[in-house]
């Protein structure tokens, strides 16, 4: 009898064991499904506080056909009752070529060496528009990018000139003034981004709101020398 209730003993601290490894094993596996399912967090410096997850799967259908990058969504929803809204709804398709303007981070050295210093480009492929920003701005706050998406989205074909470029940084000096009025953490001046927007505010508000000083530095920029004074659309400086 002693024998057998001890036999009994093991069987029963077998099982236990196996139950402990067994169980073990289901949190793990749990644990690995759920890591997988965890829906991308926001980088809380990116984006103005309302920007919260869930606020960004509400907006993501309205804006995912202009790419696959979150920070693009917020911004093109930071541009609403800005000097922006224009370049917004042009890169949602009401634009040449009535389709949604493809956004996307690129080395733009890539593209061409003389792109690699440049912050963003405006792409005409066939019937296509894209916008490259540089792959350098990725961390920038979404403000800051919504500003230079209302500058690029102005560039709409395979021309360009000193006063397409002239409107276009007046246009991103005023939706960076509009966006700190409304989103004032938006200025973290460690990124450069951010320093190239305070810089067009500070020409814009000496010019008293004018291009006068915006234009001075688009004719002085050295990566405009070749263009033509003007382009279809833009014919006064």
């Amino acid at each position: 009898m002693k024998d057998l209730t001890g036999d009994r003993k093991m069987e029963v601290k077998r099982f236990i064991q196996k139950l402990l490894v067994l169980s073990t094993m289901l949190l793990v596996g749990t644990g690995s499904v759920s890591a997988a399912k965890m829906p991308e967090t926001t980088v809380p410096h990116q984006y103005p506080a309302k920007y919260t997850p869930e606020y960004i799967k509400q907006i993501t259908p309205s804006y995912k056909d202009v790419g696959k990058d979150e920070v693009f969504y917020v911004a093109l929803d930071m541009l609403k009752d800005t000097e922006g809204m224009f370049s917004r709804n042009a890169i949602l398709g009401n634009n040449l070529s009535q389709k949604p303007v493809k956004i996307e981070f690129r080395d733009l050295g890539q593209i061409n060496q003389e792109y690699a210093t440049f912050d963003a480009l405006g792409w005409k492929k066939g019937k296509n528009l894209y916008i490259y920003i540089s792959n350098r701005h990725k961390s920038a706050p979404a403000g800051a990018l919504a500003a230079l998406l209302a500058h690029e989205a102005l560039h709409q074909d395979e021309f360009n000139s000193l006063a397409e470029e002239t409107y276009a940084w007046t246009m991103e000096a005023f939706v960076w003034d509009d966006i700190l009025k409304t989103y004032p953490e938006s200025n973290q001046e460690a990124h450069a981004l951010v320093k190239r927007e305070n810089t067009l505010k500070k020409l814009l508000e000496k010019g008293n709101y004018t291009n006068k000083y915006i234009k001075k530095a688009v004719l002085q920029n050295a990566g405009y020398k070749n263009l033509p004074s003007y382009s279809p659309g833009f014919d006064k400086l």
